[in-house]
């Protein structure tokens, strides 16, 4: 947890019955983000969705790196779910779920991994595609104004393509994607997105600690590198080699919103690991 902040309390959804499954989302998000999966997964568990500090209706924070959303988490691992648990998360949901299960083995018995940036996000992001669209959105989320003008206003983010070209972001996500972002980024503190477009958003995470001490079985889904993933190859396998119990599933010609957008090869993934697990 980073000096200058201290936990906060975090809005939930709640659905089903069973062991507890909780989610986490990714950055600009909410918990929301996972409502297509949660019929089928209410069958069989208790689906905790959190809303992160500064995102959907839980709390704004005076600090959004890494380890605030870890700290928040482990806190309600602690204090607010019955264990064992499995964790799930996205994105920024992903990094927060490994650590959470590296500082609290005794709670976590599995835990599922969605597309991790890693230092994509974090000291690698300058100048790249991701930090041009984060900028956009925090321009769009201070700006505000009703849905269908953040979708339009999203739409015309211009991100580099390589060799001084540009691609809009409205030419790369259709307008479905589009308007849920906008939705999202009206619930988001834009202050969230400082430290991941300074590069700073990952201090304080050791991200080779953390994988050292995770114990428990561990699934590994990777979008493609080459359609937007976010996690890359060599940090895939940085993953795979250091947790000794982890599955790693490829999704080619997928980006990085997996569960929204293959959502029944991520169920039958998860379904399968948690079966051998």
């Amino acid at each position: 947890m980073s000096a200058a902040s201290s936990t906060v309390n975090l809005h939930r959804t709640t659905c089903g019955a069973g062991p507890v499954l909780l989610l986490l989302h990714g950055v600009t998000r909410c918990g929301a983000d996972w409502e297509p999966l949660f019929p089928a997964l209410a069958e069989n568990w208790k689906v905790i969705a959190l809303d992160q500090r500064g995102h959907g209706e839980s709390p704004r924070a005076e600090s959004y790196l890494v380890t605030d959303y870890v700290a928040d988490t482990v806190r309600f691992v602690r204090e607010e779910a019955d264990a064992p648990l499995v964790l799930f998360g996205h994105s920024l949901g992903a990094m927060v779920a490994a650590a959470v299960a590296a500082e609290l083995p005794e709670r976590v018995r599995a835990i599922l991994l969605e597309d991790p940036p890693f230092h994509t996000m974090g000291n690698r992001i300058d100048g790249t595609a991701w930090q041009a669209q984060f900028l956009g959105m925090q321009e769009v989320a201070r700006r505000g104004g009703c849905v269908e003008e953040m979708t339009a206003a999203l739409a015309e983010i211009r991100l580099p393509s390589g060799y001084g070209g540009f691609r809009r972001l409205g030419d790369l996500r259709d307008e479905a994607s589009l308007a849920w972002s906008a939705q999202c980024l009206s619930r988001l503190d834009p202050e969230v997105l400082a430290p991941v477009i300074a590069g700073h958003w990952l201090d304080g995470y050791d991200f080779p600690g953390v994988l050292s001490r995770v114990r428990c079985p561990t699934l590994l889904l990777q979008a493609d590198p080459k359609a937007s993933g976010a996690l890359t190859d060599a940090d895939a396998e940085a993953v795979v080699a250091v947790i000794s119990d982890c599955q790693r599933v490829r999704f080619p010609d997928c980006g990085h919103q997996l569960h929204r957008d293959r959502q029944e090869e991520v169920s039958r993934a998860m379904e399968a690991f948690i079966l051998t697990g």
